[in-house]
């Protein structure tokens, strides 16, 4: 099974149980943009999340097992992507990524944001202008060594 069918069959069940990411999330104990990204295969479960994961789907436990091989992060299409949600964190990052690419350096030094130790929250904001999507990205700090 490829990585697209595997993701595919996954989110077929997702809908056909009518479950959401909020309460997977409750069922694993994991978060649920963690549990999306398995469903993408852009994390990898343990064998009991796993196990949990296909079972609350409905699936064969068989499946699980693809769901806890470590996958090739980062492997989405390299082009710029068309979806309009997605092109606007493209947008986001060609506008303002240097900006905090800046910040970020003024303010602990040379070094990045882990991406491995890191955290995604995607919270909803009730606003009567309109409702807003809020974005928390939390990575631990990792200078570059000098030798």
């Amino acid at each position: 099974m490829t990585i697209a069918e595997i993701t595919k069959t996954l989110l077929q069940a997702k809908k056909s149980k009518g479950v959401t990411f909020a309460q997977l999330e409750e069922i694993l104990g994991r978060d649920e943009v963690w549990i999306a990204s398995v469903i993408y295969r852009q994390a990898s479960a343990d064998e009991t999340e796993a196990k949990k994961l296909v079972e609350a789907l409905g699936l064969s436990t068989e499946l699980a097992k693809e769901l806890t091989i470590p996958p090739l992060k980062g492997s989405l299409d390299p082009v710029i992507p068309t979806d309009p949600l997605i092109y606007r964190f493209y947008e986001i990052m060609q506008v303002y990524g240097m900006p905090m690419k800046e910040v970020i350096h003024e303010k602990f030094g040379d070094g990045i944001m882990s991406a491995i130790d890191f955290t995604l929250d995607v919270d909803k904001v009730e606003d009567p202008k309109g409702d807003r999507v809020q974005v928390t990205m939390c990575g631990k700090f990792l200078p570059y060594k000098k030798w």
